[in-house]
């Protein structure tokens, strides 16, 4: 491969990168401005949506494991995650590019506008249907202040949800007409703040369970009948879940990095971000869901009902409004801005960072709109899953490119041209690249719709990553560029 250590600011060949409204321009010194604390909550939000929460709370149920082993596998899971992201960032860090251009490297300059698609696709069908479940929480907290009743429903939905869906749908656009100064506020707010209510929760439980609760956590999801090999798979099978559960964030995780101030501060908000996070929230979710089933005798997975059982009204509505700020939270980590970069990288000199915000605001109306009439009452899963399957041999494309091959130096000015240079592979397409991609690829959708391959399910994204990466490799070694 070739190499060039030097770092100059692109030149503007085949594309513009200069002026804030270019969202895939390198960022500037001046903006590289996130340290370790902003990288540490947009873990923080991503981990403690409450999607997230409730499939912490199932695993702990699902696989008849006891707490202790459960918790050992989220942790686990957050040390592996923690290893990826550091490896699939470090390129954003140090050159501050996003991801559609990163993915110029190892896919050419045209071909990696495929991966930036893909990401950007399932970014944008969960934006909508993530600002819908954002809207639930705000509905929520205007009927607990007003205790107005529903009215006539249209598409599903009252006027106090269409309301709310029309607010947390406008608060979307606000924070990022405002640029990635207000998102990392945002997140800054939103990421303690979450945490503060979930262990106000805990301590109402734990006076209703008379003490009982940790003692009670530690056998109560266990199954009786369970041996060493029942644990050890149930061990590996969550922390492949939870692995699977990260996969989307884990491939753009440079659209983050290369706000990080150095790489120091990138590794240590990974470090505080990820482990730490996943022990605090891994534990709430244990010790709430567990608090339920002693206090209520039922095993809850949903903090809502929790919430709503506890016949508090001001823990309702702090809860309402932590809810909300915890899934605006994730939205804008694991949805908006892969979604934004992915759109602007269809037409880099065309589409601005606003104008993308709004294509993506646009398809999350319509998809959020129509999500409880319409869109959830389809089997949409496999077609989200079979997107999502298809990012893990991208991973391991990228990875071995940027180390293996390229020794972690890239020509910076080249991966902004888009009629030429060492990235443009003669057609803008690199064929060893595309090859990986659609054998590993074909695996990983296989998984998803074979049913004999199904129980490889939390495993899927791992070994659809290293196929890729191993294929690109050796190709790349066939046609001589190792």
């Amino acid at each position: 491969m070739q190499s060039d250590k030097t770092k100059k600011m692109p030149s503007t060949n085949g594309e513009s990168t200069h002026g804030t409204e270019n969202p895939l321009r390198p960022v500037t010194k001046e903006e590289k401005s996130w340290g370790w604390f902003a990288i540490f909550n947009i873990w923080a939000n991503d981990i403690q949506s409450l999607f997230g929460y409730s499939l912490v709370a199932s695993l702990f149920i699902s696989y008849g494991v006891s707490g202790w082993t459960a918790f050992a596998a989220l942790i686990s899971a957050g040390l592996m995650v923690m290893l990826l992201v550091n490896l699939s960032g470090a390129a954003g860090e140090r050159y501050g590019i996003p991801y559609p251009v990163l993915a110029r490297a190892s896919m050419g300059t045209a071909g990696a506008k495929l991966p930036a698609v893909l990401r950007a696709t399932v970014a944008v069908f969960w934006y909508g249907v993530q600002v819908y479940f954002a809207s639930t929480a705000l509905a929520l907290l205007i009927r607990s202040v007003t205790g107005i009743t529903a009215g006539e429903q249209i598409l599903g939905l009252d006027s106090i949800d269409w309301m709310s869906f029309v607010i947390v749908w406008a608060f979307h656009i606000f924070i990022f007409w405002r640029g990635m100064g207000w998102v990392e506020t945002f997140l800054n707010i939103a990421g303690p703040f979450v945490y503060a209510v979930m262990i106000g929760l805990v301590m109402v439980l734990w006076s209703k369970s008379d003490g009982q609760l940790l003692s009670q956590a530690q056998t109560i999801f266990a199954n009786p009948e369970a041996t060493l090999g029942s644990e050890i798979k149930g061990f590996i099978a969550i922390v492949g879940t939870m692995v699977a559960y990260f996969a989307a964030v884990m491939i753009n995780f440079s659209d983050f990095s290369r706000y990080a101030r150095d790489k120091n501060a990138m590794i240590k908000g990974n470090l505080a971000g990820l482990p730490f996070n996943m022990i605090l929230f891994s534990a709430l979710a244990l010790l709430t869901t567990a608090g339920a089933a002693v206090v209520y005798g039922e095993e809850i997975i949903n903090p809502t009902e929790i919430v709503g059982r506890t016949d508090s009204v001001l823990l309702g509505v702090i809860a309402a409004i932590t809810f909300f700020a915890a899934t605006v939270g994730i939205n804008l980590v694991a949805n908006f801005v892969p979604a934004v970069n992915g759109i602007a990288n269809l037409s880099p000199h065309r589409i601005s960072f606003r104008r993308a915000g709004l294509i993506t605001s646009l398809f999350a109306l319509f998809i959020g709109g129509f999500w409880t009439s319409f869109i959830s009452q389809f089997g949409i899963s496999g077609f989200v899953n079979t997107l999502g399957a298809t990012l893990a041999p991208l991973y391991g494309i990228m990875i071995v490119d940027y180390y293996s091959l390229r020794k972690q130096v890239l020509r910076r000015d080249d991966l902004y041209d888009m009629k030429g240079g060492t990235y443009h592979f003669g057609n803008g397409w690199n064929d060893n690249a595309l090859v990986a991609f659609g054998i590993a690829g074909a695996f990983s959708v296989a998984t998803v719709w074979v049913p004999l391959l199904g129980q490889l399910t939390g495993y899927a994204w791992l070994i659809g990553a290293s196929l890729g990466g191993l294929i690109y490799y050796v190709r790349c070694k066939k046609s001589h560029l190792v």
